[in-house]
């Protein structure tokens, strides 16, 4: 049972920053629809993340702390994720 790669993108937003996304559809839906990991990366330090585990869930990481994230749909997971780096202060 392999994952299926939905996008694995790389976006440049700075000089000093990046972000990173990364998301694959899964075989198994009683593990979830899909598994992912966004990243906002500033002078090479993760500062926001977007992620899920199979046996801990979905989680939010912002300033090093960990918050619960409710996630929907692939299309919410990312404009949520686009919204907090629209509004990071660079």
């Amino acid at each position: 049972m392999n994952a299926e790669l939905m996008l694995n993108e790389r976006h440049i937003i700075s000089e000093n920053s990046f972000v990173e996304i990364v998301v694959w559809r899964l075989p198994v839906p009683a593990m979830g629809s899909v598994k992912y990991r966004l990243a906002l990366v500033v002078e090479s330090h993760c500062v926001l993340r977007y992620d899920n585990e199979h046996d801990k869930g979905d989680y939010r990481h912002v300033h090093g702390k960990e918050h619960p994230y409710i996630f929907t749909t692939p299309r919410v997971l990312l404009d949520d994720f686009w919204n907090d780096v629209d509004n990071w202060r660079f």
